[in-house]
């Protein structure tokens, strides 16, 4: 059985996984590792792969943690890479993202709006419980600022424009912050939102035990 090395996503961390259970898989969050000043994400993805250390691994990534899973799948090759509530190439995000990096608009925006939990994130992540609130504000409070500017200019200027080798990629039909309508797909979550990994658990617990077999 392949090691399965997961990377969570952008103003979230392994906390948004809880809720799945892994079984018997043999699996280890990445931590994130502060970038370098003007790093690009081809150079931070050689970098922070040097914490897979099993041969033919499985890469799980989950929105920006897919992103960065392509990218080192690019030199590392491994045996499968499975994309939840991401993109695989940067045409499989919404345009404005590019439009906004393009224009730099990225730059205007404070630090203390992006780590800000309102009804706003609330509508993008696709989170309505109590419970699912409070956890996605965690988080965001927990997430370091400087990694968090650095993350969304790599995502809004990210030039990949192939697809990786042995994918499977889970998307929810009504994420708003990838919305599917782009994104080719082979599992679709019916009315999973971006935080489908917290309320919509089981779906996503199936196709990984079976995809990781």
């Amino acid at each position: 059985m392949s090691k399965i090395y997961i990377f969570s996503g952008l103003g979230v961390d392994r906390r948004v996984f809880d809720n799945i259970d892994f079984g018997d898989l043999d699996i280890e969050f990445v931590e994130w590792i502060e970038p370098i000043k003007n790093e690009n994400l081809e150079n931070y993805a050689k970098r922070i792969s040097k914490k897979i250390v099993s041969a033919n691994p499985i890469l799980v990534g989950l929105s920006f943690g897919g992103i960065l899973a392509v990218e080192i799948s690019k030199f590392l090759k491994p045996r499968k890479i499975i994309l939840i509530a991401s993109a695989k190439t940067r045409y499989e995000l919404p345009k404005i993202y590019r439009v906004a990096g393009k224009m730099k608009l990225n730059k205007l925006l404070p630090s203390s709006m992006l780590k800000m939990q309102n009804f706003i994130t609330n509508w993008f992540f696709g989170v309505e419980t109590k419970d699912d609130k409070l956890l996605l504000n965690n988080v965001l409070i927990d997430t370091n600022p400087k990694f968090l500017r650095w993350a969304i200019n790599e995502i809004v200027n990210w030039k990949n424009e192939t697809y990786p080798e042995n994918y499977i990629h889970l998307h929810g039909t009504k994420d708003q912050i990838i919305p599917i309508e782009n994104v080719n797909v082979n599992f679709e979550i019916k009315n999973g939102g971006h935080f489908m990994t917290v309320n919509k658990p089981k779906e996503i617990e199936t196709i990984l035990k079976n995809a990781c077999l």
